[in-house]
């Protein structure tokens, strides 16, 4: 045919090979073609701060971000996430040197793990783990090697990280820790004796560490969030990816950014700049006022997201559901067994039609299936009406 290669070898290279579709478009795709309720994607279905909305709007009208922004990020929002990382965790960054505006977290995560792997390198991530985790690490070579999270020992309802199993995957070729907490998408935040377990191993095996925080705002118990780059011998090793999507409510926008050392930084936009170059230009401006709001919008969102997951956790466990309460993010992990079931994957494709609602299987975020084979994934990220309704079709399902 015309326009076909004759060769045998097949148009995507061998790293992404394994990568189709991801879960989110499929599940996404579902909830349209059958008008389901989805809480299988996580994004709000309200929009951010009014505030921030005319922000962008004043932006550009005023022509500010309408033509390239620079490469690093606009003055106005580098500041503003130092001052962020200054006024919430006393982390001095300097924004000329020390911060990275990026096409949100999702390239920060691919700019890293770009430029700081070499092929043949290993990166040791926690599982389950958000999906691009896996494809950025195969499309700079390396190799992934998972660590994974369990449901506590203890009956607790949480999933926990066993750090010797941490200590024993790391060998003298790992070059990188992968760390997301809060945790997409078990919900689970690393207690301070963890991350301090991890910045010793970090220290004494000289590792980078790449964490994702994008949920440093959602912890819902009185801990709070706490940086690893804030502990003993970190701050040098250590990149730091967060962005607006999720605290503000604008995840279109797709504004993220990452803190780290002048010379950290200078690797990860040697990447960043021949992917998306520059991104968001009116949208960066918007960000730099959002991250500038008092600490009562911060406590009001929080507040808002804790009482839709006790709505929706509460109705999960009526619906017949192993619920595993999150202390962070915007998910709940479920477990299918108490309803007779084991597949993840037959049980999502099938809850649209059942039940009118869209949830993800975990098992997507392992590389273990089995070992996320019964587990199932809701978000609470939605109007409280949207919920409600969600919780009456499960229990009468």
């Amino acid at each position: 045919m015309a326009g076909m290669t004759s060769s045998a070898r097949p148009l995507l290279n061998r790293r992404l090979a394994g990568f189709g579709t991801t879960i989110f478009a499929e599940m996404s795709a579902l909830a349209a073609r059958t008008g389901a309720i989805n809480l299988g994607q996580g994004f709000p279905d309200t929009d951010g701060p009014e505030e921030v909305r005319e922000a962008a709007v004043r932006a550009l009208r005023d022509g500010r971000g309408n033509q390239y922004p620079p490469g690093p990020g606009v003055p106005e929002l580098r500041a503003a996430v130092a001052a962020h990382q200054e006024r919430h965790y006393g982390l001095s960054y300097d924004p000329d040197t020390e911060v990275l505006v990026t096409a949100g977290a999702t390239e920060a995560i691919a700019a890293s793990l770009l430029a700081l792997v070499e092929p043949g390198d290993e990166v040791v991530a926690l599982e389950p783990y958000y999906d691009s985790y896996a494809a950025c690490v195969a499309m700079a070579g390396g190799t992934r090697v998972p660590v994974t999270l369990r449901p506590a020992a203890d009956g607790s309802a949480v999933f926990r990280l066993d750090l010797d199993e941490l200590r024993d995957a790391v060998t003298d070729r790992t070059r990188l820790l992968l760390i997301n907490t809060p945790h997409n998408p078990t919900g689970t935040v690393l207690t301070r004796a963890e991350l301090a377990a991890v910045a010793e191993l970090a220290v004494e095996r000289d590792l980078l560490v790449v964490t994702d925080e994008v949920y440093e705002h959602l912890v819902f118990d009185d801990a709070g969030h706490v940086p690893l780059a804030s502990f003993p011998g970190m701050r040098e090793r250590t990149v730091t990816i967060s962005s607006a999507g999720k605290t503000y409510g604008f995840t279109g926008w797709k504004v993220g950014w990452i803190t780290a050392a002048p010379a950290l930084v200078t690797a990860v936009r040697s990447a960043k700049q021949y992917l998306t170059y520059v991104s968001a230009g009116p949208f960066q401006y918007a960000v730099a006022e959002a991250l500038a709001l008092p600490d009562t919008y911060l406590t009001a969102f929080r507040e808002d997201l804790r009482a839709k997951r006790d709505l929706l956790t509460a109705g999960l466990a009526e619906a017949g559901f192993g619920v595993f309460r999150p202390a962070g993010t915007y998910f709940v992990t479920t477990d299918i067994r108490p309803l007779g079931l084991t597949d993840g994957f037959a049980f999502c494709r099938a809850l649209p039609e059942r039940a009118g609602v869209v949830a993800v299987p975990n098992a997507v975020f392992y590389d273990h299936r089995e070992e996320g084979a019964p587990f199932v994934r809701f978000a609470f990220c939605k109007r409280t009406t949207v919920l409600e309704e969600a919780v009456r079709r499960l229990r009468a399902a």
